[in-house]
């Protein structure tokens, strides 16, 4: 028997809805199903993201649970109507699952936050840089391992290229500028790649700098992905094992929160472009 491929982000994220869409309507897994004429065990299935689902049986599901969003039904349809495979299914076998999912995650944002303490985010990181923090991941990959997470960093920035590209705003905390990673050369060109990215009208950078002190937050990087409709928006949170993501209405509203008072700490795009440009005129 051929072994089933994983569940990608999406499919996981509307299998979970589905299931909270269930609950809020106050119905058990063996009522639901009844209604719907299957079995408690198919319904399971679907909602734990091992079987797929129809766009009308999403459709069908949201009049069972009395949802009377329309526009959060039809993003949820969207989602499973879309089976277009994306770039990123290419590294499947070479790279970790949750790397993948992010790039899914940004292919399908309306926008993108972030706030990041001791890094460059990625979709600024130029290639020399990148290829310098793998190398120190650990366990210690091997060099083609190495290549293929740069290669797949660096297709990630397609998003912020393409035709309607994502908007995309972000506060990076002056010990992650001033870190020279690969040395003074590579960290200069990285300074100057990140004020070439701030001219673009839908990037804004802020920096925080080490004298606002202690910030709501400081020592996380958050990455918030805004979906179609506020309910599908992702928080994603950068650990040692790998990208976390985080869905539940209680995470959204702490991570978008915790982001408006970053954001309002940080300095204004202008000064942040004048320290940033000042940090790698001292390199």
């Amino acid at each position: 028997m051929a072994v089933r491929p994983a569940p990608t982000a999406r499919r996981i994220r509307v299998a979970t809805e589905l299931r909270k869409l269930r609950e809020r309507a106050g119905m058990t897994s063996t009522e639901a199903a009844q209604q719907l004429g299957t079995s408690s065990g198919q319904l399971s299935n679907v909602e734990s993201a091992r079987f797929g689902v129809s766009p009308d049986r999403v459709r069908a599901m949201a009049r069972l649970y009395a949802c009377p969003d329309q526009a959060y039904i039809d993003a949820l349809v969207e989602m499973v109507t879309d089976k277009t495979r994306g770039w990123w299914d290419t590294y499947r076998e070479v790279l970790p699952s949750g790397l993948l999912d992010l790039a899914e995650l940004e292919h399908h944002a309306s926008a993108v936050r972030t706030a990041h303490t001791s890094h460059i985010p990625g979709l600024f990181q130029i290639a020399d840089h990148a290829r310098e923090i793998f190398r120190h991941v650990i366990p210690t990959p091997t060099p083609p391992e190495v290549e293929h997470r740069v290669s797949h960093r660096i297709k990630r920035q397609d998003v912020i290229y393409r035709a309607v590209p994502l908007p995309f705003s972000t506060v990076i905390h002056e010990a992650a500028l001033r870190m020279r990673v690969g040395g003074r050369d590579v960290a200069r060109a990285q300074l100057r790649h990140l004020l070439d990215m701030g001219e673009h009208d839908h990037i804004t950078i802020r920096a925080l700098p080490f004298d606002v002190g202690a910030f709501p937050g400081s020592g996380q990087s958050i990455t918030y992905l805004h979906g179609a409709v506020p309910q599908l928006d992702t928080a994603q949170l950068d650990q040692f094992h790998g990208p976390v993501l985080l869905d539940s209405e209680a995470h959204l509203a702490k991570y978008s929160s915790l982001l408006d008072v970053v954001e309002g700490t940080a300095l204004s795009p202008e000064k942040s472009r004048d320290l940033i440009h000042g940090i790698a005129q001292d390199l």
